[in-house]
């Protein structure tokens, strides 16, 4: 009976250790994260960046987004969702993250669509015929480009040159740079008022803007 006792406390102290071990490393964990962003803070937002909402809201939601990505497309809706109840105190920043196999074409492609006034049109048509162009977790550029020339939302020879374009490149290689430096490693990858959501999650995102709030 003495040894079952001391066999039981053993496994109490080591799982009050685990426990607290897991504690630490996640706090120390979310320190890191949080210093990074700060130390990175003007790779949240550039000029250049798509701005949805009221420029002036209380709320910065940043997402790091990668058309071709099934769960970017998954949570847009919800995002809308989410805007929509909190209208006038959210500001969406879109910023590009590809990385999917040849999803840098579909950026550029969205990015060249600014200059027709078309991003949110074409956006939605990407995550909405997202089954069409994406194969295997890869994307197909013809498809992509059947798809985008069927909607006639687009001067197709205008996207042409526009894609070209040295400062379309430059956009999407900054977003790309600027994901690395506040290690974005994944899509969509969001951050509220500078801070990162660590558990990917619809109610610990909606948690997350709602303390900012």
């Amino acid at each position: 009976m003495q040894n079952k006792k001391v066999v039981l406390i053993s496994l109490l102290v080591l799982l009050v250790v685990f426990l607290g071990g897991t504690y630490i490393f996640k706090t120390n964990k979310t320190e890191q994260l949080i210093a990074n962003t700060k130390a990175n803070y003007s790779a949240l937002i550039r000029e250049h960046s798509v701005i949805i909402g009221n420029k002036d809201a209380k709320v910065e939601l940043v997402e790091f987004f990668d058309p071709a990505c099934e769960t970017c497309a998954q949570m847009h809706p919800y995002v809308k969702e989410i805007m929509k109840e909190k209208e006038g105190n959210i500001k969406l920043v879109l910023r590009y993250a590809p990385f999917h196999k040849g999803s840098t074409n579909a950026v550029i492609l969205l990015e060249a669509s600014k200059e027709q006034n078309k991003f949110i049109e074409v956006l939605e048509l990407l995550f909405n015929t997202q089954n069409v162009w994406v194969i295997n977790h890869s994307v197909d550029l013809n498809r992509l480009w059947a798809v985008v020339a069927s909607s006639k939302l687009l001067d197709m020879d205008k996207l042409v040159k526009d894609m070209k374009d040295p400062k379309i490149i430059e956009i999407v290689k900054q977003d790309i740079e600027d994901g690395k430096a506040l290690k974005a490693t994944k899509t969509p990858a969001y951050y509220v008022n500078g801070k990162p959501l660590e558990v990917f999650g619809l109610d610990n995102l909606k948690d997350l803007i709602n303390s900012a709030l």
